[in-house]
């Protein structure tokens, strides 16, 4: 499992042209499952962005996590970043996750969230989607689990 996450002031998703998704501050997930993640590989996740300190204190120091600035998450189902680049000039996706079972797991990982009592928006699954942002910081981190 592999998630891009990014600090936001705002981002929005939209699929033909009709914004489907959309945060003031808080994260852009792009999520991608891969083929044998399990369970623990999902909680691992949902944990880690729970508890990620990457909002600025008074002092301005990232120590601050999602829930306790009131933050808000657009989650936005990526299955290109399975390819790791090593191979080649055309990216293969042979590492992702079926997009069947795929499918359930994004909507798992985002019900966990919620679970924590986090606002959740989402993009489409598996549909062409169209990604703005005004990135904070700019803040992004690259998470594999």
């Amino acid at each position: 499992m592999r998630i891009v996450v990014q600090r936001v002031r705002e981002a929005a998703v939209t699929v033909d042209n009709e914004t489907v998704g959309s945060i003031a501050s808080g994260l852009l997930l792009l999520v991608c499952f891969e083929q044998g993640d399990g369970d623990e590989a999902l909680t691992k996740a949902v944990e880690k962005i729970f508890k990620l300190r990457i909002f600025d204190d008074s002092e301005g120091k990232m120590n601050l996590d999602i829930s306790t600035v009131g933050g808000k998450i657009l989650s936005v189902s990526q299955f290109t970043l399975s390819w790791d680049g090593s191979g080649g000039h055309r990216p293969s996706f042979e590492r992702s996750m079926p997009p069947q079972e795929a499918r359930l797991k994004y909507a798992l990982f985002n019900r966990e969230l919620r679970a924590r009592g986090l606002d959740v928006k989402e993009g489409i699954f598996g549909a062409s989607m169209k990604i703005s942002l005004i990135n904070d910081g700019p803040v992004t981190f690259f998470l594999q689990f």
